[in-house]
């Protein structure tokens, strides 16, 4: 159960979105506190997240996911895959914020994706699938291959690594976007990148109040990818393209 002494009031969380130029509805607001409540009670028996405070929920997982939107400028319906989504950010967010996208959460632990299969049915969010996999292999699908305006990640992997899970379910014209803490730069993957048929678009630098530094790593898709990427994960993670 989430502490009331410790919760995040509307107003207090209107104005940590305000800060970032957000908006927050007061229906949104009860929908993330209803996802944090989800989170919290199942955390005592699932390893989801090591933060549960609920003021550090919202900073540092709910604003963070969120502030993506300010940054990136999503079009109505696009369609977005958040890869190694963990818990959910910042793909449930996401999904939560913008009903109107289309959004694919992937992880490769089946208990986490239960819990997020459980977190969109409870919220009734359509615009949601929760899809238990491993990057690689669903980059190799016809099904995610290539199919998304997006690929989003926040996994703990660096840069090289991370841009051959994520390009290859990019769409030409589309983007990837890395949500890195300040010690890697643009140009960690710009090699990869140009392998995996994709040009450097840049990094976005930003601040969250009490979460620090963070930055926006963005790859533009600009031609097809080989079929060969991405590799089996060991060689993915053992012989990262540089």
């Amino acid at each position: 159960m989430i502490d009331n002494q410790t919760s995040m009031t509307y107003e207090q969380a209107q104005a940590l979105f305000a800060a970032q130029s957000l908006p927050l509805t007061q229906s949104l607001y009860h929908q993330l506190q209803y996802y944090l409540k989800m989170l919290v009670e199942t955390n005592q028996y699932m390893n989801l997240t090591a933060i549960v405070s609920p003021p550090e929920v919202w900073t540092k997982h709910f604003l963070d996911s969120a502030v993506v939107l300010r940054h990136l400028s999503l079009p109505l319906g696009a369609s977005v895959i958040d890869v190694g989504t963990g818990a959910g950010f910042p793909g449930m967010v996401l999904g939560i914020l913008r009903p109107d996208l289309h959004m694919v959460l992937l992880d490769s632990l089946q208990k986490r994706v239960q819990f997020l299969e459980e977190v969109k049915t409870l919220m009734g969010l359509a615009n949601v699938a929760c899809i238990h996999a491993r990057a690689e292999q669903a980059g190799q699908s016809d099904q995610y291959r290539e199919q998304f305006d997006l690929a989003i990640a926040r996994a703990v992997a660096a840069l090289p690594v991370l841009t051959e899970y994520c390009l290859p379910f990019v769409k030409v014209g589309g983007r990837f976007a890395a949500m890195k803490g300040p010690s890697e730069t643009a140009a960690d993957a710009e090699q990869v990148a140009q392998t995996l048929g994709g040009t450097l678009a840049g990094e976005i630098a930003y601040s969250l109040a009490d979460a620090g530094q963070r930055k926006l790593i963005l790859v533009e898709k600009t031609g097809h990818t080989q079929k060969q990427y991405p590799r089996r994960g060991d060689k993915i993670r053992k012989h990262p393209l540089v």
